[in-house]
């Protein structure tokens, strides 16, 4: 059956049936909306007593109710300065360190960082011999995503791609799965050095959203395309630990990149399929008196 599944998602037009399910998703319909609303809440065991609105009828689109913000204080953010925090709710895939510019996808699979950056020499540089995260958002999962640590915006890439879904049996099984879905690279420069957040699109997915772009859609075709960022002037995008980045309508998967000797270790319990909640402590930083 799993030979199957994954057999059926080289087979789909993947595309294309993304594209429909994300006017679907976007669609005003009224008690329509809420049917399914109610329906996802009940299949998917989502706790709404967390979310700012918790009532399916209070969303006028699916989407809004995907990416529906949560109460105050639900994620308690971690202030201690050597940490950073969780970026989002999921599931830890992988973590530990990139070998020979190589990062490790799931048992018997790896891939480049330098395809995952889009092909950019010298941005995958920035990155070797450093360490990675991949964290996958489930359906039931709160769709945010918020930055680990202080950073200033300095490139935005977008990488046309697959469709694939992004779900542990699929990173089981297609190579370079992070490295084929179409993706939203951020690099921010921090105190530790650079910080890559690569947000990868998946089967279904209708659309990534950034705080600084909204939604990223180049057009049509395989070209990369890359936005330059001011990180000194009056309008640079500087982002606080904690605050929102960016967001996904409906889930996917954030890969987490830091240069060489930023990170001191990743906090205890962090470690493949591990769940983690935005703003929990996520890894131990290099002392900064150090850098």
């Amino acid at each position: 059956m799993d030979k199957l599944k994954i057999a059926l998602q080289y087979l789909l037009p993947k595309h294309l049936l993304s594209r429909a399910v994300g006017k679907l998703a976007a669609a005003e319909a009224g008690k329509l909306t809420t049917v399914a609303i109610r329906w996802f809440i009940k299949h998917y065991g989502i706790n709404m007593a967390e979310a700012q609105q918790p009532e399916a009828e209070d969303y006028r689109s699916f989407n809004a109710f995907f990416t529906r913000a949560l109460k105050s204080g639900v994620r308690p953010l971690c202030e201690d300065p050597q940490q950073l925090a969780h970026p989002v709710d999921g599931t830890v895939s992988q973590c530990g360190a990139i070998v020979d510019g190589r990062i490790i996808q799931a048992k018997g699979h790896d891939y480049s960082a330098l395809a995952l950056l889009g092909g950019k020499q010298d941005v995958a540089d920035r990155f070797y011999d450093g360490d990675f995260a991949t964290i996958y958002l489930a359906p039931k999962d709160y769709h945010r995503i918020h930055m680990p640590f202080d950073g200033v915006l300095s490139k935005m890439i977008y990488v046309p791609g697959e469709l694939f879904s992004v779900n542990p049996l699929t990173a089981r099984n297609v190579p370079g799965l992070f490295a084929r879905n179409e993706r939203v690279v951020a690099i921010f420069e921090t105190a530790i050095g650079p910080m890559a957040m690569v947000l990868v699109g998946a089967t279904i997915v209708a659309s990534i959203e950034t705080v600084w772009a909204g939604t990223v859609t180049p057009p049509t075709g395989k070209k990369v395309f890359v936005w330059d960022y001011d990180v000194q002037g009056d309008e640079a995008i500087k982002l606080a630990k904690g605050q929102e980045m960016g967001r996904f309508k409906l889930g996917s998967t954030v890969v987490l990149l830091f240069a060489k000797d930023a990170l001191a270790a990743f906090a205890d319990g962090v470690a493949p399929e591990a769940v983690t909640r935005m703003g929990a402590p996520f890894a131990n930083i290099t002392d900064l008196t150090e850098i």
